[in-house]
């Protein structure tokens, strides 16, 4: 704006005071953007002629904005190349009564807002149509705003070095410069305005509120630097003076509290918010509104992402030709004036105290004031000698014996002192000195915020001193001892209180050695991953350092110092940086440059009234990405504006050094790390030699690699160039450097950028972090901020939808993360800052609770592999290309099954009906079943004359009850149905039954449901089974059943009298039509004759039941089984596990379909052997039940589902020490299979084999089976067969359908469990499911079957023969054409191992990885959901269970929380992350659900789809939904 560049100097008090106000309200958001520019016009616009003339009679104004002191970096203003910016404005009383120190000014800049704004008007026209995440409105109750206290920026830390720094966009010159020293802009006449926190009234025109007292003395008084009265005591005073609030002379009587010369009220120009979407949003509007987000092009464009390598997951992108590059001359090392000598220098640090200490010992050394400028006491030369002088002679004389004393010479100390108390801290620091025992300043601990590990880099500390009142405030345990803190060894605590120090006896003198390289004093640093090192300084590093900053800052004396800073560390430990306010003059602000490492780098020399100003340098940001120093003559909102740091310290040797890899020396145009020698610095990080090497002895080499001396230099950790006239520029720190995809970005610039985009009524000022997290071989860009109490969560989305378009414009880097957290949650560092380190290790790990979260995955992640494209190849060349590369065919089969050649035994072995009456005739008295409750005891056995007669009863009540009878036609529906019974008729179709028994006691499957369907077979009635509905939930059960019995058309329904008044009561009724149930009998009331006759099937290709099951897509399938495929099926599970009249087994199972139901049912029956039957439901009310009938039975053989054994795993997996005294063993078990139609569960076999080992649990017992639905048992462990083996796969070639086998622990590495040795009579082979064409034992590929007891077909009504045969009678398109093979839907794979089969051959594995149906086609790769279950699972302790499903291209991944609800947004990011890491993949959705939400079917298996359909109606109620952009 035009009326900005003006001098206020001709404008009248009043009007003045009006523009103070507008500012004011438009600040604190009482005032719109428009409203105020309109007040602002109407005000100034009778003054415009008069302002332009001012303007162009003083066009150095500018020259008055100078950047604040600041350590480590120099103030930054990222601005437009605008005019002049105003003097300061007077301040009107009522505004010097409202207070600023609730937000933090650091980044605070007019300037920064209008170049974020001018940015985000290219996106106006853009409306934005992100989806509203979906929050459960139960959970994340925000505080009123009246309950929760704002953070308290007052205080700022210095640690994140950009307390003073002011980041700001800017334009920048049109012309394109060559030469560095054209970038530097001396002249500074049409340059921005450049300004600090500490001094940004100057740049911005901005009303603080001063104290006039302290405003005047500072203006009237001389201040450059106050140390002491004589010039030689500068040796001492650097380490004395900083103070936390202010340090002044006794003649001064007031200062400026440190919240004002921090903070100021902050005119952020408010934003049009574009609209949102309502947060009841229908889920499939919003994942539409997703996929229209994402198809919107990205940056880099697609010939630019990686190429997908079978080696390799990422390659490195070409270099793009179009990036700058450094082109300046390789730099000269700079060196710093000579450091003066003089003749009377003391010696040591010490001596120089003593000194003065004798002969000024009246003179004040330090004054401390309070927040309102009082001083509150002052230590003179004499105190503080006598005081150190003390403490030193208690260190080593009374705290120990004289034979063993506690301290030594060169021991470590702890001195913990407040910033409050300085005084007390010169004392210890000066005590430790004379006593030559080392001191190590840090942090006093908080009771919850123990953040400084700092005891484990300094071994051997264990003594710490303090004061009396901070040892008071310390947490305490109950017992009154001090808390022993996280990382601390035991200490000992010792309080340097005047009254506790003894004093020395006249002929004891401290001994002060001349200056040397021992350690003086140790520094501590955090470093950027939150680690704590040490930083040793030499005693002549500490005298050095001393003598270049009394040369370099001219100090003499009777000249006071004002000291903010920390006392204990960096640039307040060594001198206090000259603090800016009101009244200052503008030539005595001098900005410095510092590390821990080489203590003070350069600093500008104190000017004289007149003289040239700094220099100035205005950068491309885009070049400063690349490392070069580059005009930005595009794009002119990114330009930045950054002021030197003066010159090198005297004494020193500069050089700036490429900041990754080998040091070599920069380019002029280039930017890089500061490297400094200097006798002045640190020596090394205590107790880390190796990470000492690597940053104190660095010897810088030139281009072809050769070094340019012997002399050592220090890596100083700050990111910058030297200018013309050997100015040294410092534009980062390498702690706060985010590298993503090669280019660089500062931290510090993307919260101002942030903070710029109207964060008033949306998050705290001051209260945010940036830090960098890698996924996927490359930093991702993350921002947390602590949001205010009453924003609301469509307002904070809006903003957060602001901050990435500002960011993308500004920056050209996407931001992955995106989070809000409530107020005063954020770790916070000391001295009242962001704890970085902290706050990244608790989004890392899952600690962060935000309230609100956006990702954005799609966006900044561009460097996936490319899609794969597939190539059409034929069956054939795919078969010929397996020949010529020596790979076998990949095919299968199990031993011969062998022909019964008895004719007496033919009809037993072919119907289980005959051969249970055969049993029951040949041995009547033989137990076949004996049923347990959850007590372990036999409620029910059955012998075979028992079975036999009950079934014959059933029958019975078939032909009475449900009027059956031999010659009657059954149901009309069902057309050219033969009559009952009739023998000299065919019965291809009998009539249907369906069969359905209770789950629960006392209504559990047992005995009856055993009887009932050898009951249907000596009927002749097609028994179906059905799992009963469950009493508790039948609004989601029943209808299941109904279908079953629609699809079936049963006839009757056999169950017992609990289930039936189930289905007939007013709960069924509101569920299904209960009035059209067919006739329903009572098997607990069975008449007493027996039948006329039993049923004899003419032929055993005739149906012998229907077996219907959910499969996990979702689907109601039921597959038809002849007799003759069932008295296959018994003889292959006998011949496999050697099932014979003396064994017994024992099965926990759910027995209503698939092989469950074989094993409860049928093969007992067939084999004769005892089955012991543990309902599952039993299990739940007694866990041990299974392993103690085990134990007790000596059962060899068991059989068990998934279900099962995860019960047993997480509920006695602590109780093994109790079953062992409770006398269970388990070493009689030989074989433990589990039934399954899936991948095997091998994480969940191993630790149950791993728990119950010590109960005597061979690891070799555990196995799994395979079944599928067309046929129910392919796989089975025998006992002959070799042990299951277990192979590790690479996922990368299992996602192109590819088998590589790779070693244990590999990257990218899956390990998959043999399924169990193929049963005898069955092969399989390996099929292209696309080609039908068999494939080699290197490719995965569809499992095709053949047995000659698989199914014969679905069972459908409308008799789709198209499914039947695409399923059930397929052939090859290549190599035996003329086979029929039934297809599993499965896709598994064969290798060959080195273990031997019962016949002696080489064993052949079936390996099964997953359901083609499930698998997911993403990118054109093939992914397996259990494959993404698992790492999510993995991703949070607090996932209970995970399924994922896609929906229109967008992965959507539902995790159950097993936590508290707070924790539900922490599981976003860590998901995003997990998958993209292991799985290349972007994921779409998150959703987060409570416990038991995924739906599982009665086999343990996940049921995805019914999940999705859920998902898709909004009937999940889920805890939140968030919506990736």
């Amino acid at each position: 704006m035009a009326d900005r560049s003006v001098d206020f100097s001709g404008i009248p008090k009043e009007v003045r005071d009006h523009l103070a106000e507008l500012e004011l309200e438009l600040s604190e958001g009482d005032i719109t953007q428009k409203g105020y520019e309109k007040k602002r016009a109407k005000l100034l616009g009778p003054f415009l002629p008069q302002i332009t003339s001012v303007v162009l009679a003083l066009p150095d104004i500018q020259q008055q904005a100078s950047s604040g002191p600041s350590s480590g970096e120099p103030s930054r203003d990222c601005s437009p190349a605008s005019p002049e910016a105003p003097g300061p404005s007077s301040s009107s009383g009522g505004r010097r009564n409202r207070s600023g120190g609730t937000r933090d000014d650091r980044y605070r800049s007019d300037i920064h807002t209008e170049a974020v704004q001018a940015a985000l008007a290219k996106h106006k026209e853009e409306k934005m149509a992100l989806p509203m995440p979906t929050k459960r409105r139960s959970a994340f109750v925000q505080s009123p705003a009246e309950d929760c206290t704002p953070p308290d920026t007052s205080s700022a830390s210095e640690d994140e070095g950009s307390l003073r720094r002011q980041a700001a966009l800017s334009a920048v010159l049109a012309q394109s410069l060559q030469s560095p020293d054209y970038w530097i802009n001396r002249s500074v006449q049409s340059s921005s305005s450049t300004s600090s926190s500490t001094s940004s009234t100057l740049s911005h025109g901005e009303n603080k509120t001063p104290t006039s007292a302290l405003a005047d003395i500072l203006a009237s008084t001389r201040i450059v630097c106050v140390y002491a009265h004589l010039s030689m005591i500068m040796c001492v005073i650097p380490f004395l003076l900083p103070l936390p609030l202010s340090c002044l002379c006794p003649a001064s009587t007031s200062v400026l509290p440190l919240s004002c010369l921090y903070l100021g009220p902050a005119s952020v120009l408010p934003l049009s918010l574009c609209p949102g979407v309502p947060v009841n949003s229908r889920v499939s509007t919003k994942i539409q509104q997703l996929l229209n987000t994402l198809k919107r092009p990205k940056r880099p464009p697609l010939s630019d992402f990686f190429l997908d390598d079978s080696e390799e997951i990422v390659e490195v992108p070409q270099p793009d030709p179009n990036t700058p590059r450094p082109e300046g001359r390789q730099i000269i090392p700079v060196k710093g004036e000579p450091l003066g000598v003089v003749s009377n220098w003391p010696p040591a640090l010490q001596a120089a105290l003593a000194r003065w200490g004798a002969s000024q010992a009246k003179s004040p050394a330090l004054t401390t004031l309070d927040v309102t400028g009082k001083p509150l006491y002052t230590l003179t030369y004499g105190k503080l000698w006598s005081r150190s002088l003390k403490l030193a002679y208690t260190l080593l004389n009374k705290l120990g014996t004289k034979n063993e004393p506690v301290l030594r010479p060169g021991d470590r100390v702890a001195l913990v002192y407040p910033n409050t108390d300085p005084a007390m801290f010169w004392v210890a620091f000066y005590g430790c000195l004379l006593a030559e025992v080392i001191p190590v300043p840090i942090e006093v601990p908080l009771s919850r915020q123990i953040s400084f590990v700092l005891f484990k880099c300094f071994c051997g500390v264990g003594l710490a001193l303090t004061s009396e009142i901070c040892l008071k405030g310390l947490p305490k345990t109950p017992q009154g001892e001090i808390m022993q803190f996280k990382g601390w060894p035991r200490m000992k605590w010792v309080v340097t209180d005047t009254k506790y120090l003894t004093k020395p006896s006249k002929d004891w003198q401290p001994h002060i050695p001349t200056a040397n390289t021992d350690t003086a004093y140790i520094e501590y640093k955090a470093s950027k991953e939150g680690t704590v090192m040490g930083v040793a300084v030499s005693k002549i590093a500490l005298l050095t350092h001393c003598q270049a900053l009394t040369q370099a800052c001219n100090y003499c004396e009777g000249e006071t110092l004002v000291n903010v800073l920390d006392c204990k560390k960096d640039m307040g430990l060594w001198h206090g940086v000259l603090t800016s306010s009101h009244g200052l003059k503008p030539e005595v602000i001098c900005p410095c440059a510092s590390s821990p490492e080489a203590l003070t780098v350069a600093i500008r020399r104190p000017g004289a009234r007149g003289t040239a100003l700094p220099a100035r340098a205005i950068l491309s940001m885009g070049g400063l990405s690349h490392g070069v120093i580059r005009v930005n003559t595009e794009d002119k909102n990114s330009a930045l504006t950054v002021q030197d740091v003066g010159h090198v310290m005297p004494g020193a040797l500069m050089c700036i050094v490429k900041p990754d890899g080998p040091p070599q020396l920069c380019k002029t145009d280039e930017i890089g790390e500061i490297v400094l020698n200097s006798r002045a610095g640190g020596t090394l990080y205590y107790g880390l030699p190796g990470v000492t090497k690597n940053t104190f002895e660095v010897i810088p080499v030139n281009q072809a690699g050769a070094p340019i001396g012997d002399i050592p230099f220090t890596r100083t950790g700050l990111l910058g160039f030297v200018g013309p006239g050997s100015l040294v520029f410092v534009v980062g720190k390498n702690e706060g450097l985010l590298t993503v995809s090669g280019r660089r970005h500062n931290a510090d610039d993307l919260v101002a950028t942030a903070l710029a985009v109207e964060p008033v009524k949306t998050v705290y000022r001051g209260r945010i972090a940036v830090f960098s997290v890698t996924v996927f071989y490359d930093e991702r860009i993350v921002i947390v901020a602590e949001q205010r109490p009453d924003a609301s969560e469509e307002d904070s989305f809006q903003w957060m939808s602001r901050v990435l378009q500002a960011i993308d414009s500004i920056h050209q880097v996407g931001l992955y993360c995106l989070a809000l957290v409530p107020a005063n949650t954020l770790p916070k560092t000391p001295l009242g800052g962001i704890h970085i380190s902290e706050t990244k290790q608790n989004f890392l790990e899952g600690n962060l609770h935000p309230c609100n979260i956006l990702l954005c995955p799609h966006t900044c992640v561009t460097n996936l592999p490319k899609p794969r494209q597939k190539q059409p190849v034929g069956p054939a060349s795919i078969m010929v290309g397996n020949l010529v590369a020596g790979n076998r065919m990949s095919q299968a089969a199990g031993r011969e099954l062998g022909v019964v050649e008895e004719e007496g035994l033919v009809r037993k072995h072919q119907f289980l009906s005959e051969a249970l009456q055969w049993r029951a005739q040949s041995d009547p008295d033989h137990v076949l079943y004996v049923l347990l409750n959850a007590k372990g005891a036999a409620v029910c056995t059955a012998t075979c004359v028992q079975l036999h007669k009950r079934a014959e009863k059933i029958t019975s009540a078939l032909i009475e009850r449900g009027g059956l009878n031999t010659g009657d036609n059954v149901l009309n529906a069902i057309v050219n149905r033969p009559p009952l019974f009739s023998p000299s008729l065919s019965v291809p179709f009998p009539t249907l039954l369906t069969l359905s028994l209770p789950p629960s006691l006392p209504l559990t499957p047992g005995i009856d449901l055993i009887a009932a369907f050898y009951g249907c077979l000596y009927a002749g009635l097609i028994p179906v089974t059905v799992r009963p509905p469950h009493p508790q939930n039948l609004a989601a059960t029943l209808p299941t059943v109904r279908m079953i019995i629609d699809v079936s058309k049963a006839a009757c329904i056999l169950t017992t009298q609990p289930l039936m008044r189930i289905l007939r009561s007013r709960e069924a009724a509101a569920s299904v039509n209960v009035k059209t149930w067919p006739t329903i009998i009572d098997t607990d009331d069975l008449p007493r004759r027996r039948p006329p006759q039993l049923y004899k099937p003419p032929t055993a290709e005739m149906l012998a039941y229907l077996d219907f099951s959910v499969s996990t897509t979702g689907m109601l399938t039921g597959v038809k089984m002849s007799h003759s495929a069932v008295s296959t099926l018994c003889r292959s599970i006998k011949l496999q596990c050697e099932l014979y009249s003396s064994r017994q087994i024992a099965i926990c199972l759910d027995p209503y379909c698939g092989l469950g139901f074989v094993q409860w049912c049928l093969s007992s029956v067939y084999s004769g052997h005892q089955s012991i039957l543990i309902p599952p439901m039993e299990l739940e009310l007694s866990l041990p039940l299974w392993l103690s009938t085990l134990s007790q039975y000596k059962i060899r053989d068991t059989f068990c589902s998934y279900s099962v054994m995860e019960l047993c795993t997480k509920g006695l997996g602590t109780q093994t020490d109790s079953l062992k005294a409770r006398g269970v063993n388990l070493s009689c078990v030989r074989s433990c299979v589990v039934i399954a139609e899936e991948r095997p569960r091998l994480a969940l076999t191993q630790s149950f084999s791993k728990l119950f080992k010590d109960l005597g649990l061979s690891p070799r017992a555990v196995s799994t089976a395979f079944g599928s639905r067309v046929n129910l048992a392919i796989c089975l462990q025998g006992t002959a067969g070799p042990d299951p083996s277990t192979v590790y796969v690479d996922m990368k070639s299992l996602r192109h359908d590819r088998v590589r086998l790779v070693e244990r622990g590999a990257p990218q590495s899956l390990p998959l469990m043999e399924s169990g040795t193929i049963l005898p009579g069955v092969k399989v082979i390996i099929v292209n499911p696309e080609t039908r064409g068999p494939l080699g034992d290197s490719h995965l590929g569809e499992i095709w079957v053949q047995s000659p007891h698989s199914s014969s077909g679905y069972y459908t009504i409308y008799g789709e023969e198209s499914l039947q045969a695409d399923h059930f009678n397929t052939r090859l398109s290549f190599g035996e054409p003329h086979t029929l093979w039934a297809r599993t839907g499965y896709l598994g794979f064969v290798k060959r191992t080195e273990l031997l089969g019962s016949t002696g051959d080489r064993h052949d594995a079936l390996f099964v990885v997953g359901q083609l149906d499930e698998t997911l086609e993403l990118r054109g790769l093939r992914y397996h959901p259990i494959d993404i279950e698992t790492s999510v699972s993995r991703a949070h302790r607090s996932i209970a269970e995970s399924a994922v499903f896609t929906w229109t291209n967008l992965l959507v991944v539902v995790a159950e929380l097993a936590g508290s609800e707070q924790e539900a947004l922490d599981l976003v990011p860590l998901v995003t992350n997990v998958v993209l890491e292991e799985h290349h993949l972007i994921v779409g959705v998150v959703v987060v659900v409570d416990p038991g939400v995924i739906p599982i079917n009665s086999r343990g298996e996940k049921q995805r789809m019914h999940l999705r359909d859920s998902f898709l109606a909004d009937q999940l109620d889920p805890i939140y939904v968030a919506y990736n952009m």
